[in-house]
């Protein structure tokens, strides 16, 4: 059962995280493990408090596996140059957060990011 809601605490985290990814994608660029890895482990966290931020869901489990779910169907697309045919311009915002590169490995940090957020929530975090 999903509700509409506000949680200023997600909300506030969801702020954080990104701020976390702006400076990954910044000032951390230039390390490779951060950007490679890590941007992509916490991405994830990012849209559980996104969505958490807005929305009541009773079964976190189903909502993790949704972002799983959903972040390899944005990696496929990115298989298919889907900025690209967006018509959205190399370095532009949305070409960033869309992507256009494929990589299995992208899908091993999102399934990284959602043991973590499962864990988290074993442990009531």
């Amino acid at each position: 059962m999903i509700k509409l809601t506000f949680s200023l605490k997600y909300f506030l985290l969801t702020i954080f995280i990104f701020f976390v990814e702006v400076l990954i994608a910044t000032v951390l660029k230039n390390i490779f493990f951060v950007r490679a890895y890590l941007g992509d482990v916490i991405v994830v966290m990012l849209l559980y408090t996104f969505f958490k931020s807005f929305l009541i869901i009773k079964n976190n489990q189903n909502l993790i596996l949704g972002i799983f779910m959903l972040s390899c169907v944005i990696e496929f697309a990115q298989y298919f140059n889907i900025a690209d045919k967006l018509g959205f311009q190399p370095g532009s915002i949305m070409y960033i957060v869309v992507g256009n590169s494929f990589s299995w490995i992208d899908i091993a940090c999102y399934a990284a990011g959602c043991l973590v957020l499962l864990a988290l929530n074993k442990i009531k975090l």
